[in-house]
């Protein structure tokens, strides 16, 4: 093993020649003595020592102090300070130059030995330290991954190209920074600031990974979504020397999850066209059909029998509609108030018709008036009846219950507090397994082999849009439970409705507007058969002149009916404020194929004394008529709700 070289610097010569005999003797080489700190700085380069002994107090212009510091920043050499007075003042600038020993003079060999042997150790494993982390920086420079190491204090070390990058901060920027200064951090939904995970790291003393929705703050403005991980640097004891910080951007991976989504989508889209399309063409079949026959037919009975028939496949394709319907934009349902008792009982039953299940219904006869759209929570109802029934393909009994509840504020996190008709729809089918439990009403999943996803989807959808809600409860091998809430009005008293199918007889004169004339001749033929006198035009313009016109005449309008949406001209909704503000007394229904247009579900906010949806049957158009000419609609409580 080679001699340690330490040069020795003292304006003493006597004290000197003294230390150079003692490391002589003890076994180091001594290349120099020199007596100033600018003679020192000369011979470190000339000589490379592997240790300096540095008198403090030098004379000259350069005490050791500023030599120590120097021989330090430039050659990387350790050093002991030797002294046998200083000041309080100039012992602190000895400190802050972290020397590796000091030793008071007068010393004996035995201490002179020990200080150089600790101060050489010390220095040997600092090299090996440095080497060691040069290594890791260089390693984690060559990481596509952005990386942050920090020291225990949670100052940043180092940054590689890639987190310069995202940040926006070069490294000579950052070092020495706090982490939460340059790793800007924030919920992506809130925009509230998220905790520093190195911070967490040293409270917590293990890895730690930020939550979803995290994006960073970039010093250039820029705000990147991230995924990232914080794990401790420990030292072979375990203790903390640091956090190492490994994040990345996660754009690119958001927009192929997002194409990914997309596919299935359309494919589920695609699935349930065909599966809409191959229903309509068997309705089609059946209306083409039984009018075709009907039309050779001499027998007025089976005339009759098969343009019922004909009606019935077209109520049939109706309903496949009103479900495309509730996924188009808007959504807003037509709400009436109502006793829901009926429907529950009508439509649960009418799902389950080829039903190997038993039917078991609880439905009080004083349940409280609900004000929703009929036709959507009927589609709600099958749904959960048909699940039931698929739940339990050897049979079983499906419960449907319903009552009335009041909540309080803690009750239901998800409804207001009030009054509510709660439904349940019990099976006792498989169950549904908790890994999925929670995914259920999403949109397009399915663990039906040939389920589309939407049934419960548009439930739920159907549901919000009622101000309710729908939840589940499962057990496997037990069973599931869907409870639905409607928010209900106890102290409404439900208007006698007349038999569905009776056609309501009248006289007057109306006025329809609809850019269609093909459903300009079919309302004709429909409301003359009622009694009524009709007259027509093709758009709101139109609408407006025959209005006014017969407005001064001696044959008024006694009710107007507006399409809303008329291509390339004035539709229902301009039409009827202008006739609203030259005759505020109009009354005016507004009808329409987009039954999803916020105008239908919120009619009397435009104008309009009614809504009927397209298509209709002839009963239904004569009741609405009847109601409005009869003003018995501007007193009901769905008007005011």
């Amino acid at each position: 093993m080679s001699k340690a070289r330490i040069l020795v610097v003292e304006d003493e010569s006597i004290v000197a020649m003294d230390i150079r005999r003692m490391l002589k003797k003890i076994g180091y080489d001594v290349p120099a003595i020199v007596s100033t700190g600018e003679k020192a700085i000369e011979k470190a380069k000339q000589t490379s020592p592997n240790l300096v002994m540095m008198d403090i107090m030098l004379k000259g212009e350069m005490d050791g102090i500023q030599a120590a510091t120097q021989i330090r920043n430039r050659f990387h050499i350790p050093v002991i300070y030797l002294t046998a007075y200083a000041d309080e003042s100039t012992l602190q600038r000895a400190k802050i130059t972290e020397p590796h020993g000091y030793l008071l003079k007068p010393f004996q060999e035995i201490e002179l030995k020990t200080t150089i042997e600790m101060a050489l150790y010390k220095h040997e494993m600092e090299k090996k330290l440095k080497e060691n982390e040069q290594w890791l920086f260089t390693t984690l420079k060559s990481i596509g991954d952005a990386v942050i190491a920090t020291d225990q204090n949670c100052q940043i070390k180092f940054m590689n190209p890639v987190a310069q990058k995202l940040t926006g901060w070069s490294q000579e920027e950052a070092i020495g920074k706090p982490l939460k200064d340059v790793f800007d951090i924030a919920n992506e939904e809130t925009g509230e600031p998220v905790e520093d995970p190195a911070a967490k790291v040293v409270r917590d003393k293990k890895t730690v990974g930020l939550a979803n929705h995290t994006i960073l703050l970039s010093k250039d403005g820029r705000n990147i979504p991230i995924d990232d991980s914080a794990a401790p640097i420990t030292d072979e004891k375990g203790d903390l020397l640091g956090v190492v910080l490994v994040f990345r951007d996660i754009t690119e991976r958001r927009k192929a999850e997002e194409e990914i989504q997309k596919i299935q989508k359309l494919e589920a889209v695609g699935n349930l066209a065909g599966s809409i399309a191959h229903d309509f063409n068997n309705f089609l079949l059946s209306i083409i059909g039984n009018i075709s026959t009907a039309k050779i037919s001499n027998d007025p009975k089976d005339i009759t029998q098969k343009l019922l028939d004909s009606e019935k496949a077209l109520i049939h394709a109706k309903s496949l509609t009103n479900q495309l319907m509730t996924f188009s934009d808007g959504g807003e349902p037509i709400k009436k108030i109502m006793n829901i008792g009926k429907i529950l009982r009508e439509f649960t039953a009418f799902a389950l018709t080829k039903s190997k299940a038993e039917q078991e219904f609880s439905i009080p006869d004083e349940l409280w008036a609900v004000n929703i759209d009929e036709g959507q929570i009927a589609r709600v109802l099958s749904n959960l009846a048909i699940n039931a029934d698929q739940a339990m393909p050897d049979g079983g009994t499906i419960k449907v219950s319903a009552e009335n509840i009041t909540l309080d504020a803690n009750d239901k996190p998800s409804l207001k507090p009030g009054n509510y008709v709660k439904i349940s729809v019990r099976d006792q089918g498989h169950g549904i397994p908790k890994e999925y439990i929670d995914r259920i009403f999403e949109p397009y999943f399915t663990t039906k082999q040939k389920g589309n996803g939407l049934g419960l989807a548009s439930s739920y959808y159907i549901l919000q849009k009622h101000n309710g809600y729908i939840e589940v409860e499962s057990e496997i091998g037990v069973g599931s439970t869907f409870h639905l809430y409607l928010p209900a009005f106890p102290e409404t008293k439900i208007k006698k409705k007349s038999i569905k199918n009776e056609i309501i007889y009248g006289e007057g004169k109306i006025l329809v507007m609809d850019d269609n004339s093909e459903v300009r001749k079919t309302l004709t033929g429909m409301i003359s058969r009622l009694g009524y006198e009709i007259e027509t035009a093709s758009d709101g313009s139109e609408a407006i002149q025959m209005y006014k016109e017969a407005k001064n005449s001696d044959k008024p309008y006694d009710l107007v009916i507006m399409d809303l949406t008329v291509p390339g001209g004035m539709g229902g909704a301009r039409a009827i404020k202008v006739i609203k503000d030259y005759d505020p007394e109009v009354k005016a229904i507004v009808s329409s194929g987009y039954s999803s247009d916020p105008i239908m579900a919120n009619y009397l906010e435009y104008g309009f004394s009614s809504v009927i949806a397209k298509p209709f049957e002839l009963s239904e158009l004569g009741r609405v008529i009847q109601d409005v000419l009869q003003d018995d609609q501007k007193n009901t409580v769905s008007h005011v709700l």
